[in-house]
């Protein structure tokens, strides 16, 4: 389904493509692309580490783009993956011999070598880091990454490269504030919000999430990833204590969202639930290919995702009003000048009374945790469910032996010999080499299909008691 509009000045929009469950044309280009994941906070490299502290191995994250950047980017010439840290060998040939994908040509830039490259003039790139001289080389013209910030800004410019989305694209597609300042614009759903602009400012706007009759709040940081900038205010009764534990770098980007907290047993609330719609832009286009639920800890932490939601397929007037929105989102996002990948976040509360409330929570203008499994199963299996978790083992052992494991229980996906099993997308090493977990998918015809896979999996593997 297809939507073509004029905006009021006669100004064309783009072409809204609404195909939950089919993988659109990516990008007909080749392009660099650097995992900056350290990157995601634009500069705000207290939020980094506090990344790297709750997430734990965090360099090989970027290795989840192995599989999939072929598949994002189909232009002629060789796509570039710059990693912080090199992908598992047995991994790769895994992708390579057994699933039948194109893999990227790999360098390795560590997180502090991206941040110096950002700092240095042009003379001194050319003469402190050779990587910036291969990527001169390099066929493709593009280049992209998470977050489009001034560090990738400058490396583009010194080796010559278009960035594919403009840095305030990236920048404002990803800033909570901002979003919610269209929402209401909009006249789309919002939740109780104030903002705070200083630290001082929190006690007073928490007291009035309070007087707005709830019992819990959240203060969100304008830019936040996986819970990072995000702390949840369990009572509201003593605010001037909860605010003085509020970070200084929340105020990194200006003003904070202080909002009220949706949950059972007040407003009405029932259940609440977090959908996302998964979004190709370009040009000429939005499309929304997928709609997933995220799963999230207590700490709102991104854990996993499934597709498709299975309460969706009873009500499909909620879905039809997640696919509205997202369509007004990402309409948004196009206009700031966001191109690439990006996910619209929502919550989806059920009422005591058998309806819903749904409010467009974040957007994510970047690949995210929900791409890679996205892609990887519509690639495979395009009718299908899908569920992606998190594995870490008690004991860390070597990448090979983990998909020895899977091959000998039966549980590895193979495309042509099985039509379902477990998809190993990514392995993330520590310090010792070894993989202590890493991130599986597990591909069915079902969504109690992908469930038992996982289950199986976490027998046929060491897993530590608690998934990650």
């Amino acid at each position: 389904m297809s939507d073509k509009e004029t905006a009021g000045d006669d100004t064309p929009v783009p072409n809204l493509i609404v195909a939950p469950g089919q993988l659109p044309t990516f990008q007909n280009r080749a392009a660099v692309f650097v995992a900056n994941l350290l990157g995601l906070f634009f500069g705000n490299e207290k939020q980094a580490e506090k990344l790297a502290m709750v997430v734990g191995e965090v360099d090989s994250y970027g290795g989840r783009l192995v599989p999939i950047l072929n598949l994002l980017f189909s232009g002629r010439g060789l796509n570039t993956l710059v990693l912080e840290r090199e992908p598992d060998d047995s991994l790769c040939r895994y992708f390579e011999e057994v699933a039948g994908l194109t893999l990227p040509e790999r360098f390795v830039l560590p997180h502090r070598d991206y941040l110096t490259l950002g700092r240095f003039t042009e003379v001194d790139l050319e003469a402190h880091h050779p990587l910036i001289d291969t990527l001169k080389h390099s066929f493709a013209p593009w280049i992209d990454g998470y977050v489009t910030d001034d560090t990738l800004t400058r490396i583009a410019h010194r080796i010559g490269k278009r960035t594919i989305s403009s840095k305030a694209g990236s920048f404002l597609g990803n800033n909570k504030r901002e979003l919610h300042l269209f929402l209401e614009s909009a006249g789309l759903p919002v939740v109780a919000t104030e903002l705070a602009t200083t630290p001082g400012e929190l006690t007073s706007a928490l007291k009035k999430i309070k007087k707005a009759g709830f019992h819990s709040g959240v203060v969100k940081s304008a830019i936040g990833a996986s819970g990072i900038g995000l702390v949840k205010v369990n009572s509201l009764e003593d605010a001037a204590a909860v605010a003085s534990e509020v970070p200084d770098y929340f105020f990194f980007e200006g003003a904070c969202l202080v909002q009220g907290w949706l949950s059972p047993g007040s407003h009405g609330v029932s259940r609440v639930r977090s959908p996302s719609a998964q979004l190709f832009l370009d040009e000429d286009s939005i499309t929304i290919y997928d709609l997933t639920e995220q799963i999230l800890s207590q700490a709102s932490v991104h854990e996993g995702n499934e597709s498709p939601p299975p309460y969706l397929a009873e009500r499909e007037e909620w879905r039809a009003e997640l696919l509205r929105q997202a369509g007004i989102a990402g309409r948004w996002l196009h206009e700031k000048g966001y191109r690439g990948m990006s996910s619209v976040d929502f919550l989806l509360v059920e009422l005591e009374n058998g309806g819903a409330d749904i409010y467009v929570c974040e957007i994510n203008a970047r690949v995210t945790g929900a791409t890679y499994p996205s892609v990887l199963a519509r690639h495979f299996m395009p009718e299908g469910s899908w569920l992606l978790r998190n594995l870490r083992f008690e004991t860390p052992l070597a990448g090979k032996d983990l998909l020895t494991l899977l091959e000998k229980s039966g549980d590895l996906f193979r495309p042509g010999t099985s039509e379902t099993g477990v998809f190993p997308v990514n392995f993330n090493a520590g310090a010792d080499g070894r993989i202590h977990k890493g991130q599986f998918l597990c591909l069915a015809h079902s969504t109690a299909g992908s469930h038992v896979l996982l289950e199986m999996a976490e027998l046929d593997l060491p897993c530590a008691p608690d998934r990650d």
